[in-house]
């Protein structure tokens, strides 16, 4: 594979390459990166991949050990505990600033990402669906137009979507009816129903997504 054809600097394609293969399990937790067999793999040299990786390492995707290089992260029981933790309190401060200040155009925003959902639902990949419903929560952290929070959440973004990966067995049906109903509180500009059906919508994840990790992910590291 040969990368470097878009207008993307090379060391966020090679950002986006790596982390793209971790989500979906093809770097699997624990494993190695070997510069050379990337650098080869991707045809470029390794400064790009030298720059990639603080920032794979800053989302959590990755961690740098003494003497033995990068790693991909074993994701523990605990570190989805603590993702359920952040996210419940700063998505619901996100639905609750996008309620406050309804946009028709980032309002259709969330109605395209809905009607993905459900498509890719109705054509039997789970993986579009799932790239949909994480898509719909970034959408609704635009929509609060709060810089400070988008900063804090933009490094959970890569590890949702590693988490609803790792749970695609979880009913995503259930999950894109839930963002219709926070999407039609968003719209109707109605803020207290938006912050308690985001909080409901993440914690209602919480238990199911332990269960199916239980025999996948240890406690801890």
């Amino acid at each position: 594979m040969t990368i470097g054809t878009t207008d993307r600097s090379l060391s966020t394609q090679v950002y986006e390459f790596l982390r793209e293969r971790i989500i979906s399990g093809e770097l699997e937790p624990g494993r190695r990166l070997v510069e050379r067999e990337i650098c080869e793999q991707l045809n470029v040299s390794r400064i790009p991949l030298r720059e990639a990786l603080p920032q794979l390492e800053a989302d959590g995707f990755i961690r740098t050990m003494p003497r033995r290089g990068a790693m991909v992260t074993q994701l523990t029981l605990r570190d989805i505990e603590e993702l359920f933790d952040v996210r419940e309190s700063l998505e619901v401060l996100a639905a609750r600033l996008a309620a406050a200040n309804p946009d028709p155009i980032a309002l259709a925003g969330l109605e395209t990402r809905i009607s993905a959902a459900r498509s890719a639902l109705d054509r039997g990949s789970d993986h579009e669906a799932a790239a949909a419903n994480v898509a719909f929560h970034d959408d609704v952290l635009a929509m609060s137009r709060n810089r400070l929070l988008h900063g804090l959440m933009q490094p959970l973004n890569g590890r949702m979507q590693w988490l609803f990966r790792m749970t695609a067995d979880r009913d995503i049906r259930v999950q894109c009816a839930e963002h219709e109903g926070l999407y039609a509180a968003i719209r109707d500009g109605n803020v207290e129903l938006a912050a308690s059906l985001a909080f409901a919508h993440v914690a209602g994840g919480r238990q199911p997504s332990l269960a199916l990790l239980a025999d996948v992910l240890p406690a801890d590291r």
